[in-house]
Parts: structure tokens; C-alpha cells; sequence
């Protein structure tokens, strides 16, 4: 049988943070165990007030399609959230879509939006989904280069320096996975005006938003009155209340903007769970003491990251947000080799830098988002393995 794979698909390769993921999954079928570095998912477990809600919710019999929007309940509640924590003033009706996961509220905007030959910019190093579902739609990706010597921070005389006449979208995410970088007020009000402008579209991924440090503030684009028709702001629930396996999350936009996206949502998954948005709905309604707690315990992992890497030569930026860190490798190891050998003769899987764009060469990704025992036995055998690539 002839190759009957589309040319669209050519370019898109299998997720290398999920070939890691199997790859882990195989040694621990092996008796292996391993440190689980590689994978952005919290060791808590979804908060007991969320699965009951889910559980009640099933139990009334909420298992058909809802609106192809979402529930009116949980949209509502989104809402109210984005009202309060984030200054977004936005019409649950016209101007909310729950998606499943906010992996697909990034595809239904890209979809929506991009013309083939359209570009996009996206600071890089990037999560690597914007760069394939941009893809998928026809757009070209131009990386911004970010640099640890700014902190990962974003140059918004960069973003401009890469602006043409076929720049569609800016893509930023903040707190930013992989470095834990979180952009300030003033980064996003250059960006914005640059947005404005050039008539361009600015997608907001915001899912770990409420996972930040040291009092750093999380700035909203959309609230920003000059690009609030043109910002299309994408979070969910699986980092906050620890539920990736939902698959919830949500896209907000103009309603001219949601009418495209929705359009795109009918045709793919139709609509989220019905009952695990009854859990959305307590998760946002309840108490947050659950998030507080989380995050005051990722805070201390964090702690223990940045004191392990204090004194090797490469030296790590301390993240700010999120619960990434994203140190130098040994001068004398690419990405992908430090993280090989980790993995196979350490026990511990991390995700290597290039995974998320060629500015992430010379990085690997780490997530303290496992127990604080892992943390500690990964970063010892980081520690071994880094300070024994310094001896001749």
C-alpha cells in the first residue's frame, strides 16, 4: 500500500517529552526506579471536594453532551475567576469555550486563526505544542530567542525585529514552561502595543498562573484595554488542582474570535466530559486552600533545586513560577546525551533543552512537580553525575 499520510504530517514528529514518558514506563515495567523528572503532572492527588462533585454529578445522571460552549455553570464560574483573580471582564455566553484540555484551546485557536503562510512568533526555548499545532494549520513558527543571562525574560525589541507583513500571532506563555520564567507588567505592555500596532493576535497560555514564587505578579493580557479584542487567553485544571488526567482547561476570546473556535470544537471533540465539568466547577467554587497548600510545597522543591545547582559551573536561574527548572548540562555532554545517561544509568529522567527549540540546547528541563523524595535522590545523582563530568 502506497503512503497515504498527508503532507501536513511530514513535519510533525512524535512529542519527544512522550517518548520519554514511554521510555520511563518501560524500565519501571523492568523493576526500575525511576525519578520522574520529565513530566509536568503534580503528585498530589485531585482534591476530594472536586471527585465528589464528579462523583455526585454522575450519580444525577450528568453523562450526555453539553453545549458545545461548556456548562452554563462552570462558564459562569470561569467567569466570575477571571473577573477577580485576573481582570478580565468577559461574557460567559458569548466569550468562553471549555476544551479538553487547554492543549486543544491552543489548536482550536491556531486552527481558527492561521492562514497557510501566516507567521508566528513564539519565544523560544518553547513548548513545543504551539510550534505543531501552528504547523498543522499552515503557519510558519519565527522563534524569539530567549537567554538565560536575562533570566529567560523576554525582549520585546526582539519580538519586533521579527515582525513582517505576514505575522499573524504572538504566542506567550507565562509563567513559562520550560524555564519558570514570569514575564512583568512592563514586558507585556511593550508587547501589546507591538500587537496592536501590527493588527496581530497575542494567544495568552496561562495554565500555571497560579503557581508562582516570591511574590511575583501574573499579568493578563486580555486585561489590557487596547488588546483585549485581540487576546485570546487559554488556561485549565490540570496543574492547579491537580487533574491531567480531566483533560479540562478553556479558551476566552472575543465573541467573533470564539465563533471560529467553536466552530472547530464541533467538528473535533464536540464537548468536555460532562461530569468532570461538574468537578471544574467545585474546583473553582471551593475552597483554594488546596492550591495554597500545593503551591507552598512546590515552593520548598523548588528550594532544594536551586540550592543544588548554587555551585556548578553552569549555574540555573531560579525559576519563578511553574515548577520547571531549566540548569545548564556539563560543558562536555549535549542535551540529549546528559539526559540519556541519566536516565539509564542514574534512574532519573529529565526532559533534554532541544526538546523545546534550539535555544534550549546546553538545558534540560527539570519538573519538581514528583515527591520531595525523588527531588532530593534526582538532584544527588544530578549532582554526582554533573561534578563527574568535571574531572579530567
Amino acid at each position: 500500500m502506497r503512503n497515504h499520510e498527508a503532507e501536513r504530517m511530514q513535519g510533525i514528529p512524535f512529542s519527544n517529552i512522550r517518548a520519554i514518558f514511554e521510555e520511563v514506563d518501560r524500565l519501571k515495567a523492568q523493576g526500575r526506579q525511576i525519578v520522574p523528572f520529565h513530566i509536568g503532572r503534580p503528585d498530589f492527588d485531585t482534591p476530594q471536594h472536586i471527585k465528589e462533585a464528579a462523583k455526585a454529578a454522575l450519580e444525577r445522571g450528568l453523562t450526555a453532551y453539553t453545549s458545545n460552549y461548556g456548562l452554563p455553570e462552570l462558564r459562569q464560574a470561569i467567569a466570575d475567576s477571571l473577573a477577580a483573580h485576573n481582570g478580565l471582564q468577559v461574557d460567559p455566553e458569548r466569550q468562553i469555550i471549555v476544551t479538553v484540555g487547554a492543549n486543544e484551546a491552543v489548536l482550536l485557536a491556531m486552527l481558527a486563526t492561521l492562514n497557510p503562510g501566516d507567521e508566528v512568533l513564539i519565544p523560544d526555548p518553547m513548548w513545543l505544542h504551539y510550534f505543531y499545532c501552528a504547523q498543522l494549520a499552515g503557519a510558519q513558527v519565527v522563534s524569539v530567542p530567549l537567554r538565560a543571562e536575562q533570566g529567560w525574560q523576554l525582549d520585546p525589541d526582539d519580538v519586533a525585529r521579527r515582525i513582517t507583513p505576514r505575522t499573524r500571532m504572538v504566542v506567550l506563555n507565562s509563567p513559562h514552561n520550560p524555564t519558570g520564567a514570569v514575564y512583568p507588567r512592563e514586558t507585556f505592555a511593550a508587547i501589546a502595543e507591538l500587537v496592536e500596532q501590527h493588527d496581530l493576535l497575542l494567544l495568552s497560555d496561562e495554565i500555571y498562573q497560579k503557581l508562582r514564587f516570591d511574590g511575583v505578579e501574573h499579568v493578563s493580557p486580555g486585561a489590557l484595554a487596547q488588546i483585549a479584542e485581540r487576546t485570546i487567553t487559554v488556561d485549565g485544571f490540570s496543574k492547579t488542582y491537580a487533574m491531567t488526567g480531566w483533560r479540562l482547561g478553556y479558551v476566552v476570546a472575543s465573541p467573533l474570535l470564539i465563533d471560529s473556535m467553536v466552530r472547530v470544537h464541533q467538528y473535533t471533540t464536540v464537548c468536555a466530559t460532562s461530569f468532570a465539568q461538574a468537578g471544574a466547577v467545585a474546583a473553582l467554587r471551593g475552597s483554594q486552600a488546596c492550591v495554597t497548600a500545593m503551591v507552598e510545597e512546590f515552593d520548598r522543591r523548588r528550594e532544594l533545586v536551586v540550592a543544588a545547582f548554587a555551585d556548578l559551573p553552569g549555574g540555573l536561574q531560579p525559576p519563578q513560577g511553574a515548577f520547571y527548572a531549566f540548569p545548564a548540562i556539563p560543558a562536555n555532554r549535549t542535551a540529549q546525551e546528559w539526559a540519556r545517561e541519566l536516565l539509564r544509568e542514574h534512574g532519573v529522567a529529565v526532559v533534554p533543552g532541544d526538546a523545546f527549540g534550539s535555544a534550549g540546547e546546553g538545558y534540560v528541563r527539570l519538573s519538581y512537580a514528583c515527591s520531595r523524595a525523588d527531588v532530593q535522590r534526582g538532584l544527588a545523582a544530578l549532582r554526582e553525575s554533573y561534578l563527574r563530568s568535571l574531572t579530567p
